[in-house]
């Protein structure tokens, strides 16, 4: 292994005495190119941050009417509770209704799991994308 990473180093100071050795002309031309690709590449990078950004403002969005509307459904089962108190004067109804509150709950901790999960994807897309940049650079 050490041999073929000494055979690549090989073929890569042999490409640096090449473009040392081209015109100005050619040198030119290839920085040109490299700057495209750069610019290229940022713009593919910056289009990819504000997709992220929007996805994630999105989800938190998304997160918080799912929180209002599970409060929602926890009030709307609490009132629906009092009045079949008041009806049946009977207290076993509060088992359902506890259950929902579970299932809601659930739901909300999934949110912030995918969220979570979301966040940790645009993080690693960044970081390869600096790791891109490190191994273009060298």
């Amino acid at each position: 292994e050490v041999q073929k990473l000494n055979q690549q180093l090989e073929e890569k100071n042999g490409e640096i005495q090449q473009m040392i050795n081209q015109p100005p002309y050619e040198k030119e031309r290839e920085i040109l190119r490299l700057q495209k690709t750069l610019a290229e590449k940022e713009k593919a990078q910056a289009t990819s941050d504000v997709l992220c950004r929007s996805l994630t403002d999105e989800t938190h969005q998304l997160q918080r009417k799912l929180a209002s509307t599970a409060e929602m459904c926890q009030h709307l089962a609490k009132c629906l509770e009092e009045k079949q108190r008041k009806e049946k004067g009977n207290s076993d109804d509060q088992i359902p209704t506890e259950r929902s509150n579970q299932v809601f709950l659930q739901l909300l901790r999934l949110l912030d799991n995918e969220t979570s999960l979301q966040t940790l994807i645009c993080n690693l897309q960044d970081e390869n994308r600096m790791l891109k940049q490190k191994v273009a650079h060298v």
